[in-house]
């Protein structure tokens, strides 16, 4: 290896923090661009190779709209609750704060340490009382605008931790912290009423540049259906398809449908309990997983097919979710691959019926049409103590009542325990000068709430928080808001391109409807990134021993090597593996331009050619995410440069320019040392290069010709050859010749492609 990379990489990213040079400048006249990463949970393992690709993709991205011109906002911060930092409180005592301090250092070191151009100065942590009391103001808005409100929901129960757990916190139906099987319970939770705003969830993805697949997740969770409401007796089922309505041979309820005990007979008491005993201990993704053997129990009742008037026997099966339709539905499995495969298992009759036209069998049926949605009201209370408090208070007179904005924040007391209690409730519960409080409202005796809120509440609207950072009157100035909103560019895992982002969303257009931000969508464009594998394919893991530790690389190879290997690796959506061979060749390419700084001089016009289109190369495959493409085409200007042995300085330093967004340590150092730039003069600030068209016309370009529109020869010609020209030269050609038999009704040109003889 040529060049000392830790003396450069600490020189220039000292440079950098000093000069304050990515720094976003408010109320500038400039044309502004926000670009957004999904800011990390500050683990204790530290950075992995996986959040660099991302990371380094939009740095890229903002170090050329910066030699564009204009103003960028580049911010990070840390979505520091959760229950990782809580479970390590549990395990050693030691305060959620105190880890997560320790964590958010060792990330933001790493991170600095390859080089970002993140604007520090507007840093977040969800944890910070400053930052959550925002968070609890905006919980304080649903809450008075009816969208918050607190009811029975089924919810996934570790009954070892004594904890209900999000979905994603349950695998394999066991609890992630302990392995425990875990269970379903209803408990009162406070949820948000996001389905009211499931129409323009959908309607508003056509107003957006999100990548289709990202789209599709969004449409899919919405779950938008038309269908009709239909009564089997007292059962009331929805469905997309009333036109099989005389096909239907059973009715399945949902294990949770009110109605199973009503519909259950006396002799099928105990196998209908068993069942839903055995039930409660999956989670609804399990259940709603297609490719397991289906699963049911007959009540020992029928309802009568109110189309046809037969009756149909009524059965309780775990593949119908409560929260979809009505938790009960008509099954046709002449029609429905699901419903086939259940009757097939249970001996059920398979109906070869015709189809109805689609009112008549609703009028028939005396059902009703309906629109239906497969997203239910979000849940958002937690049995926890490592989250934002949820700012309201109970009282005997009043009701409900929401902590007044100035005394916000209701800040996370002490505690001596930080497990739920003995009957499932937050560790706030026991602490009494926490819980017992004074009405806002009477002024009398109230009960603060004591569970917390979800992850999802922080970060979905941290990107507003980055706006205006440090401002104690309100969550972001309303001249800033306008500014800055929305994000012009947002990154990160397809992972998040669901909840998250759906959440986000949902928040945003709230607040916008409560008149404190200028758009409804928050993000105009929304991009996701591939996972990094191992080398051998499969996924990193710490169990597994194959995690990349990006400390380890910067130290052996340079943060620049990194860099521009994680972004040479493949396809950025797609996922890739790891090689350490392809590291070593990033290096090697690298090490080629510091020799290159060697041979300035002369320059043949076939290098300043190569220079130019591959400027006009890097720059649109930046924009359109094209990483490993503009790396692979630097690399073969590299090669150019190195065969022909020497260049000009004007045009190193417009390759190094073009570089420096990739390898900005190396950029830097050598148009320093080979242009004799005072110090204080950064590649970060020169201005974006243009191609100049001149260079990107090739000399001689070939010309396809054909006869009748089938392709009978190839001509290389100069690439500025008239028409006429090159119709006579291609008449001139012998195999052409043999094929203009006849009159010559058109002559066709198709400048620089083609010539097209129709006989």
């Amino acid at each position: 290896m040529s060049y000392d990379h830790k003396k450069i990489d600490a020189k220039w990213q000292q440079r950098w923090e000093d000069a304050r040079i990515f720094k976003a400048k408010d109320g500038s006249k400039k044309k502004k661009y926000y670009v957004l990463v999904e800011f990390p949970y500050p683990s204790g393992a530290g950075l992995h190779v996986g959040h660099p690709r991302s990371y380094t993709a939009l740095d890229i991205v903002a170090r050329k709209k910066r030699m564009e011109g204009m103003n960028v906002l580049f911010p990070m911060g840390w979505d520091a609750f959760g229950l990782p930092a809580e479970a390590y409180a549990i395990k050693t005592g030691v305060h959620p704060s105190i880890v997560t301090k320790q964590n958010i250092d060792t990330f933001r070191r790493q991170l600095k340490a390859i080089g970002f151009s993140f604007d520090w100065s507007r840093e977040v942590d969800t944890t910070d009382p400053k930052y959550y009391r925002w968070t609890q103001w905006m919980f304080n808005q649903f809450f008075k605008a009816g969208l918050a409100y607190k009811a029975k929901a089924s919810i996934n129960w570790c009954p070892k931790d004594k904890i209900g757990l999000a979905n994603e916190e349950v695998v394999g139906g066991a609890c992630e912290r302990c392995g425990t099987p875990v269970e379903k319970r209803d408990k009162e939770q406070w949820m948000i009423a996001i389905t009211k705003y499931a129409d323009r969830l959908l309607e508003d993805l056509n107003t957006v540049d999100y990548l289709p697949k990202i789209k599709k997740q969004q449409e899919d969770w919405i779950g938008r259906s038309e269908g009709a409401l239909i009564k089997f007796d007292e059962i009331e089922v929805f469905t997309t398809r009333p036109d099989t309505i005389d096909g239907v041979t059973y009715v399945v309820l949902a294990p949770e449908h009110p109605l199973v005990a009503d519909s259950t007979s006396s002799d099928q008491v105990k196998a209908v309990q068993k069942y839903l005993a055995e039930t409660a201990k999956k989670t609804d993704i399990e259940r709603g997983d297609d490719s397991k053997e289906k699963t049911g129990v007959f009540t020992g009742s029928y309802v009568k097919n109110p189309y046809n008037g037969e009756d149909v026997p009524v059965w309780v099966a775990d593949y119908v979710l409560a929260g979809y339709g009505t938790g009960a539905v008509m099954a046709v499995p002449q029609h429905d691959e699901r419903d086939h495969a259940f009757a097939e298992k249970f001996g059920l009759p398979i109906e070869d019926r015709p189809l109805l036209e689609v009112d008549q069998a609703i009028k028939k049926s005396k059902g009703q049409k309906k629109v239906n949605y497969r997203l239910r009201d979000w849940v958002f209370s937690r049995q926890r103590y490592w989250g934002e408090p949820i700012p309201l208070v109970h009282c005997e007179k009043d009701g409900w009542v929401a902590v007044p904005d100035d005394q916000l924040p209701v800040e996370l007391p002490p505690v001596e325990k930080y497990e739920p209690t003995d009957n499932g409730e937050s560790p706030l519960s026991a602490i009494d000068s926490f819980v017992n409080t004074t009405c806002p409202s009477c002024g009398g005796p109230a009960k603060r709430e004591t569970d917390t809120m979800p992850n999802w509440a922080g970060s979905s609207w941290y990107f507003l928080r980055y706006i205006d950072p440090k401002n104690d009157k309100e969550f972001a100035s309303k001249a800033a808001l306008k500014y800055w909103t929305p994000v012009d560019l947002y990154n990160g895992g397809m992972e998040h391109t669901t909840l998250h982002l759906l959440y986000s969303r949902f928040w945003h257009k709230f607040l916008f409807d409560q008149g404190v931000v200028p758009t409804s969508e928050p993000y105009a464009r929304r991009h996701s990134h591939g996972l990094i594998m191992a080398e051998d394919g499969t996924k990193m893991s710490k169990s597994k021993g194959n995690v990349v530790n990006p400390d380890e690389v910067v130290a052996e190879f340079g943060a620049d090597t990194l860099r521009t290997y994680i972004l040479f690796m493949g396809p950025f959506e797609e996922p890739v593996p790891w090689s350490t061979n392809g590291l070593i060749g990033v290096r090697r390419f690298l090490d080629k331009v510091e020799r290159l700084a060697e041979k300035l001089g002369d320059e043949s016009t076939e290098v300043t050619k190569a220079l130019h289109k591959t400027i006009k190369k890097v720059s649109d495959d930046i924009d359109g995410f094209r990483f490993n493409t503009a790396v692979s085409e630097l690399m073969k200007f590299v090669n150019v440069a190195q065969e022909a042995g020497s260049m000009s300085p004007d045009s190193f330093a417009m390759f190094l320019t073009i570089l420096s967004p990739f390898a900005p340590h190396l950029a830097n150092e050598l148009a320093e040392r080979s242009t004799k730039a005072p110090i204080g003069t950064f590649m970060d600030l020169q201005p974006w290069p243009s191609p100049d068209p001149k260079w990107l016309i090739d000399d001689e370009i070939t010309i396809v010709i054909q006869v009748n529109g089938k392709l009978r020869a190839s001509l290389n010609v100069a690439a500025d050859i008239s028409d006429a020209e090159l119709i006579e030269l291609a008449k001139a050609d012998e195999n052409v010749q043999k094929h203009l038999i006849g009159e010559v009704k058109k002559e066709i040109v198709v400048k620089g492609k083609l010539v097209n003889f129709v006989i």
